[in-house]
């Protein structure tokens, strides 16, 4: 149910969400789509020119580590796909994706906990959890209800390593 949605309406707001891990293309060295590079469509559906946006994936063999000082990463955990908090959290991200984009984050879902990845290992979650990490790897939100991505976006604002992009972006101007 969850997934016939999310692809219509991530292709709808020109994203991409990939079946796997394994699916995103193009990757860096270890594995990581490079922050800012183009969300790539699901393997069998690509375009000659993927459509920018953001970059959700599953958490797969994916580690933490894998994105340090890349990217900033939002992880949605949940016990099933049809979990109407994890339905409710997707909604709120596709609906502005936009914002999360602007500032690097790479959404990671979870919803087997069944299979132990390396996420789920290291995160520990019980049930439905957001869990928001920040460029340097430290764990700056833990929620066990959905959030708003204004919420969102404005705790990513108030880091001190996006205060700093944000400082550097207005004196390059």
């Amino acid at each position: 149910m969850f997934k016939a949605l999310a692809a219509t309406a991530m292709f709808a707001a020109s994203l991409a969400a990939p079946a796997s891990a394994q699916a995103v293309a193009p990757v860096g060295a270890e594995g990581v789509a490079p922050v800012g590079a183009e969300a790539v469509a699901p393997v069998g559906e690509e375009d000659d020119k993927p459509a920018p946006g953001l970059v959700i994936t599953e958490a797969g063999e994916q580690a933490l580590d894998d994105f340090l000082w890349l990217a900033r990463v939002l992880v949605i955990f949940a016990d099933s796909e049809n979990d109407p908090r994890f339905v409710q959290q997707m909604e709120n991200i596709m609906e502005r994706s936009d914002e999360l984009f602007t500032r690097d984050v790479v959404v990671i879902t979870d919803t087997d906990p069944s299979v132990l990845s390396p996420i789920r290992e290291a995160l520990r979650p019980r049930g439905f959890a957001l869990v928001l990490i920040g460029k340097d790897g430290q764990r700056y939100l833990r929620k066990p209800l959905p959030w708003d991505v204004r919420e969102i976006s404005r705790s990513i604002d108030k880091m001190p390593l996006r205060q700093q992009e944000l400082q550097d972006s207005r004196t390059r101007q």
